[in-house]
């Protein structure tokens, strides 16, 4: 008996825009469900392919897992977004360095950093996405060291990798505790943190 593409209420399409329509559902079951537990089924039927359509555009679910860490990377309304604050042309250095903790709206629940999410659920079995989030992390605390420059820090380098640890931070135990407020504690500490930097008052050096 010859497979049917598609299923009662759930037709199945191909051809033009399929390769988005699995995008878009990963998007959406990755940060909702998790990686793991999503499966090629799910996938399919959230995108309304079948599962020929989605191997037609993506070798394997790793290849889907790399596309979709580039998608939520380069979305300007993702939810890595609020990082551009540091572009931010408006505003001082110092008003930027603080704006990164301004925290998420509120939500059902608080989701965290799909990029810091997708590096604990691969632990270590896909080396491409470990590979995109680890250099992702890194050009961020680059990106905060030289505006900490900007900002008048005495140890740019320093402070910017400070500032990367509490918004880590910050970020994951929103994540733990499905509240924002972590985020409010993080600017405080992060105003804290800079003034400190810029304003004369050096911290102990400890061995």
């Amino acid at each position: 008996m010859a497979t049917s593409e598609a299923t009662a209420g759930t037709p199945r399409r191909g051809g033009r825009g399929a390769r988005e329509r699995i995008l878009r559902a990963a998007v959406e079951l990755f940060a909702r469900d998790g990686i793991h537990v999503t499966g090629i089924a799910k996938l399919t039927d959230v995108a309304q392919v079948s599962t020929r359509t989605f191997y037609q555009h993506f070798s394997s679910k790793d290849a889907l897992v790399s596309a979709y860490l580039q998608r939520v990377e380069s979305d300007p309304e993702g939810p890595v977004h609020g990082e551009t604050v540091l572009e931010r042309s408006d505003l001082s250095a110092r008003e930027r360095l603080l704006a990164l903790f301004a925290g998420s709206p509120p939500a059902t629940v608080v989701r965290g950093c799909p990029l810091h999410n997708a590096a604990v659920e691969a632990a270590g079995t896909m080396p491409e996405a470990a590979a995109l989030v680890e250099r992702h992390k890194r050009e961020f605390t680059e990106r905060l060291i030289k505006t900490a420059a900007e900002a008048g820090a005495h140890e740019p380098e320093t402070l910017g990798r400070q500032l990367a640890v509490l918004f880590e931070g910050a970020n994951a135990l929103s994540t733990s505790l499905n509240d924002t407020l972590p985020y409010q504690d993080a600017r405080e500490l992060a105003r804290t943190l800079i003034d400190q930097a810029t304003g004369g008052v050096l911290l102990p050096r400890y061995p």
